[in-house]
């Protein structure tokens, strides 16, 4: 008994929580989620062509609903990956563990750098980037091809911060500089 004692004295239990108390002041299921504090920006615009050919910087593109980028790979129709994402603000951390100076949003073959606002908080979501709607469908996990980009270390340089996958739902031109708003 005398152990029981002690332990409670040093671990006193937390009152609880009333079922009646206001609805501010209580936790929802839900509210981690929340609102991004701010709009993001689209820093950078990248398409591809063809499979093994380099990634080709744009000041602005023509996003296909259902589809892709206009003059990228996946133009076709690709469902969930219609377009990728990643942030600006983990550029650094990628070269950092890669052990680089600094890496080009070419070299990681995602379409559209967005900084000001975390991805991983659109996954799953509805978000507008200018005045194309797109829904964050999965995380763009990296690939074996990034051992090649980035040298020795690259892919897992890369994991946990590949970025977002997106489909398009509504179509419309994309620009350097447009907000990046999530939706409710």
């Amino acid at each position: 008994m005398g152990r029981m004692l002690a332990f409670a004295l040093r671990f006193p239990r937390r009152p609880r929580r009333s079922r009646h108390a206001p609805a501010s002041s209580r936790f929802r299921a839900g509210q981690a989620d929340g609102q991004s504090p701010r709009a993001g920006r689209l820093d950078w615009i990248g398409v591809r062509p063809r499979r093994d050919v380099a990634m080709r910087a744009l000041d602005d593109v023509v996003a296909q609903a259902g589809g892709g980028l206009s003059g990228d790979r996946y133009t076709g129709g690709s469902g969930k990956r219609g377009v990728t994402l990643i942030q600006a603000e983990h550029l650094a951390v990628i070269a950092a563990l890669a052990g680089l100076d600094a890496v080009p949003p070419a070299l990681l073959r995602r379409n559209l750098v967005v900084s000001g606002l975390p991805l991983v908080a659109l996954k799953g979501r509805r978000f507008r980037i200018g005045e194309v709607v797109l829904e964050g469908t999965d995380s763009c996990d990296p690939c074996s091809r990034m051992e090649a980009a980035l040298g020795p270390g690259g892919y897992n340089a890369m994991r946990g911060h590949g970025g977002l996958c997106a489909r398009i739902l509504a179509g419309g031109r994309l620009r350097r500089g447009d907000a990046v708003q999530a939706l409710d």
